[in-house]
């Protein structure tokens, strides 16, 4: 005899897609972006696939503005049953990301024909990468923050190895790899060691659960925040996690490194944001000093190493270690304060970063190997406005007043000291002193030393241009009228360190 059975209803989540806008658009313009560069010649009369990508995240860019002003006004949006939180600070570091891929665009277009490597992939793989920084800034469950960096790391994988006649560049790719996946691989450890201790991954109900509950055995607990410290650690290139670093961009193709040093950096913060200032909020005590640890030893590792260089991009390597270590500092203060102060660095650092590599681009000509500290010698005479715009780069990267990096890390030192962590801040200005070294010794370069006979000149692609005008114009920009950017930022941050729902505690095995 036959029974008929009723199906079973599954409830499925409901989705906003409005409220995933911009991450939509990053991943739809990838896939469109493959399908038409597969259609059309490879090498057509037209260069379109770097405006193609910079049209699809200047869109992702305009798709954010709505929902900043809603989020503003009416609170964060839970997404895909609360895996996902689009609020300020999804919205802000979108935006940065989004800045990131236009601006490595645009110095990509002149690299890519130069070096005979036209074709769609970069762009598709950049915009691809992009996506899964964008998911990482608006994750709410530790899940979603691993596949996200799996989407935003697999991509650039690719592009560290994309100049696929330079040898350097293969070894940068299947350097960058081999150690990514461990690091991956550590962050899923301490995913898994969390959710034993707390049972959900979903931040919030995580820190839900550690407010209203108190581990009588916690070990569990903190090894999975060292874990995922190592992982979190890695994309952000934090000591004693940065040893790829050098290496990597030293091989990798200058474009990519710039995208590596902005777009990636901000992902990795904006995963630590939400996993320990957020997440992880009523274990602070506990997670601060490791994260003190870090800065201290980032600070000097990024200031220390890089005056032993003698090649441009190493020393910006060590240079873009040091700025992680700042920008630690306020992730460690764990105050509303210091997350303001840490994503004001991170929008400042990526248009610095940017032209700063944008300048390495042009000077390191075909091959993409003149980058030791010769090849600057008589930069100013030979191409006086490029040298001026990295002079301007190099100062801000210093910390000199009137430009964007002054303020940045006035605000992630003072956010520090507010919290008490005295000897941090002062560790971070002596590191800044060091630092200053080693800018000012390209400085000198550029403009005290004579150029060799017969040393080449330079002509700047129009993508550049535009690119190094931008950066410049942001630099100094921000430097003299921070009140924008100043606003925005303490705005993003306001719904993000809100103190823990009380209520009466109790105990808890735990793991």
């Amino acid at each position: 005899m036959l029974f008929a059975q009723t199906p079973t209803q599954l409830e499925t989540p409901s989705v906003e897609y409005s409220a995933l806008l911009p991450v939509l658009i990053l991943l739809g313009g990838a896939v469109l972006l493959l399908v038409i560069g597969a259609l059309l010649p490879r090498r057509g009369k037209i260069s379109w696939h770097a405006p193609f990508a910079i049209v699809v995240a200047a869109a992702s860019i305009v798709s954010a503005i709505p929902l900043w002003f809603r989020t503003r006004d009416d609170g964060p949006i839970s997404v895909v049953a609360n895996a996902i939180r689009v609020d300020g600070l999804t919205i802000f570091l979108t935006v940065v990301i989004a800045t990131g891929v236009i601006l490595t665009a645009l110095l990509s277009d002149g690299y890519l024909r130069r070096e005979r490597l036209e074709g769609p992939e970069a762009y598709v793989l950049l915009l691809l990468s992009a996506s899964g920084g964008v998911i990482m800034a608006g994750a709410n469950d530790l899940m979603v923050i691993f596949i996200g960096l799996e989407i935003l790391s697999i991509a650039v994988y690719v592009l560290a190895g994309i100049h696929v006649r330079r040898a350097r560049s293969g070894e940068a790719a299947l350097k960058y790899f081999v150690l990514g996946a461990f690091s991956s691989a550590f962050l899923l450890y301490g995913i898994a060691l969390v959710y034993g201790a707390t049972g959900t991954t979903n931040l919030t109900g995580i820190q839900s659960f550690l407010a209203t509950n108190i581990l009588t055995n916690d070990i569990m607990l903190l090894a999975g925040f060292a874990l995922l410290l190592v992982g979190l650690g890695f994309k952000v290139a934090a000591a004693p996690f940065h040893a790829w670093t050098p290496d990597v961009y030293d091989g990798s193709p200058s474009p990519v490194v710039a995208y590596m040093a902005s777009g990636v950096k901000t992902a990795g913060f904006a995963a630590m944001i939400r996993v320990f200032v957020y997440g992880f909020s009523s274990y602070s005590v506990d997670w601060k000093p490791i994260i003190y640890v870090m800065a201290v030893l980032t600070l000097i590792v990024g200031s220390v190493l890089a005056v032993s260089q003698t090649n441009v991009k190493r020393m910006l390597a060590y240079s873009s270690i040091g700025h992680a270590g700042f920008i630690l500092l306020g992730i460690q203060a764990a105050t509303d304060k210091g997350v303001q102060a840490a994503i004001f660095y991170l929008a400042t650092y990526t248009f610095t970063v940017a032209g700063s590599f944008g300048v390495v681009t042009v000077v390191g000509r075909t091959g993409d190997n003149a980058h030791a500290l010769e090849d600057y010698k008589g930069l100013a005479k030979r191409a006086p406005l490029l040298a001026g715009a990295f002079l301007v780069f190099l100062l801000a990267q210093a910390g000199v007043p009137f430009t964007s990096g002054f303020l940045a890390k006035f605000y992630v030192i003072g956010a520090a000291i507010d919290s008490g962590s005295f000897p941090l801040g002062l560790v971070a200005m002596l590191s800044s002193v060091i630092s200053a070294f080693v800018y000012l010794r390209i400085v000198l370069t550029m403009y005290s030393d004579d150029a060799d006979e017969g040393a080449p000149t330079f002509t700047v692609p129009v993508g550049a241009k535009v690119a190094l005008v931008t950066c410049v114009l942001a630099t100094i920009g921000f430097g003299l009228v921070p009140g924008p950017l100043t606003a925005a930022a303490k705005t993003a941050v306001s719904p993000i360190v809100a103190p823990a729902a009380s209520a009466p505690a109790t105990p808890s095995s735990g793991g």
